[in-house]
């Protein structure tokens, strides 16, 4: 694309554009035949027609093709594409990957640069945050293998995390060092990942003979200033509580700031616990206890599974594969002070 680019006298991003036909680009018809030109002229063969080539040698079947509708605002399916990468390359496979940003016609171009590719095996279609997705009916020529989401029941095998096992062990965590007024800033209600840490939040309590209080629980979205907000609004109760869990790691940095405004210090007097592990929860003071989203065993166990399906001709039934992640114990939880 670079040579291409300084050849043409155009951006890397409308070379991309042109030579994989993103519908909707609005480059010029001149423009794109600059780019086509420039790409002949140093022998690069364009993709509608590398098929229609009598004298094309058989291609290797040897990729797997990661469609995704967000990449780059959550490091979390850049970990799940992570860990498709390297158990494909074990295996002797590569990955290409494709953000879609929910764009109906970028995801159709999309769909049939890979239909038309003979080397894709097959897709990993994937979602940024866990939901109810309608597969393309494109896919069902090809093996496919929904992570971080799901179609209808027994319709498409699918990855997604554990989140009620997620919400359990975080909560349990708390309860097993003896605290008993736990609050939760949880996730958006309407998400899947927030009411499902909800249930596991309520079983944990449950388990240990605690009683649910609703007057604990706030609803978030994921970011530091609303942490700290719900975090004020419970160290405010008249009884408050003696540990907080959030929903993800974000949220409870802005617990923690809550926390120190109150002038109340962790864990001695307060007890944060996060929720997804993000590399920051390793910096903050004290280092922050949370609990793995695993997205990177979920992208090992997708590359896994659609390997088995597309290479190995293994019949996988169609099934929701829920991936727990492991408990990281840091120093921001401890016993309640007497």
């Amino acid at each position: 694309m670079t040579d291409i680019a300084r050849i043409a006298g155009v951006s890397q991003s409308s070379v991309s554009l042109v030579l994989n036909e993103m519908s909707g680009s609005r480059i010029s018809p001149e423009t794109q035949q600059k780019v086509r030109e420039a790409a002949h002229k140093i022998g690069y063969k364009l993709p509608a027609i590398r098929a229609t080539v009598a004298a094309t040698p058989v291609v290797e079947r040897d990729t797997i093709a990661f469609i995704v509708d967000e990449i780059s605002t959550s490091p979390h399916p850049v970990v799940s594409l992570d860990g498709i990468r390297d158990y494909a390359f074990e295996q002797g496979f590569l990955v290409s990957a494709h953000a879609t940003r929910s764009n109906p016609d970028l995801e159709q171009a999309v769909l049939r640069s890979v239909l038309r590719d003979p080397s894709i095996i097959g897709v990993i279609y994937a979602t940024i945050f866990t939901r109810k997705v309608h597969m393309p009916p494109e896919l069902k020529s090809l093996p496919t293998v929904l992570l971080n989401c799901y179609a209808e029941p027994r319709q498409q095998v699918a990855i997604v995390p554990g989140e009620v096992a997620g919400g359990f062990a975080a909560t349990a965590h708390l309860t097993s060092l003896g605290h008993k007024r736990i609050g939760f800033i949880n996730g958006e209600p309407w998400m899947d990942a927030a009411i499902d840490r909800l249930k596991g939040y309520k079983q944990a309590l449950a388990t240990a003979d605690i009683a649910f209080d609703e007057s604990l629980v706030r609803d978030g979205d994921w970011l530091p200033l609303r942490g700290y907000e719900a975090g004020l609004e419970l160290l405010s109760m008249p009884n408050p509580p003696t540990a907080i869990l959030c929903g993800n790691d974000l949220m409870a940095i802005g617990v923690m700031e809550a926390a120190q405004e109150k002038g109340l210090r962790v864990p001695d007097e307060l007890s944060v616990m996060g929720y997804d592990d993000q590399e920051l929860a390793r910096y903050t003071h004290p280092p922050l206890s949370t609990l793995v989203l695993p997205n990177y065993e979920m992208g090992q166990k997708a590359a896994e599974i659609l390997i088995d399906m597309a290479v190995h001709g293994k019949q996988t039934r169609a099934m929701t594969f829920k991936i727990d992640g492991p408990l990281v114990v840091r120093t921001s939880t401890a016993k309640p002070r007497a």
